[in-house]
């Protein structure tokens, strides 16, 4: 028997993923952002309501749009196997709240992406709420 799935360096394939959707992320870019999602994806961009299709999709260009968010993210786990990778990410947030100043939030994202026909990873679901983030030490 062999192991299949282990903790890894994330695929060169994974790390460009990444780097493209942070990027796009950060310029507003919801048309690129969009693109890193399968048609199907679900995404869980506030706690208890996931999305998916068209509603996904027009809440990433409203919230993009309205609340000019910046994002670092620095993947803590990643685990791949076969056309399927978990990554666990921690992630800190700069976005316009709703009283208009900006505000900081920061969490720690699960999300399940999976390796298109063509040879693109692609998130089929994005929780940046999958779990409480750990405290500073």
């Amino acid at each position: 028997m062999t192991d299949t799935a282990s903790a890894v360096s994330l695929p060169r394939e994974i790390d460009e993923h990444l780097e493209r959707y942070v990027a796009a992320f950060n310029a507003g870019d919801a048309d690129t952002v969009n693109s890193c999602y399968t048609p199907e994806a679900v995404a869980v961009w506030e706690p208890g309501s996931p999305l998916s299709g068209d509603a996904r999709r027009a809440y990433t260009e409203e919230f993009l749009a309205t609340r000019k968010p910046s994002i670092d993210t620095s993947v803590r786990e990643a685990y791949v196997t076969g056309d399927t990778a978990l990554l666990v990410v921690d992630w800190t947030m700069e976005l316009t709240g709703d009283d208009g100043a900006r505000e900081q939030l920061r969490g720690v994202g699960l999300d399940v992406l999976r390796l298109t026909e063509d040879g693109r990873w692609l998130y089929a679901v994005d929780d940046p709420f999958g779990e409480e983030p750990r405290e500073a030490a």
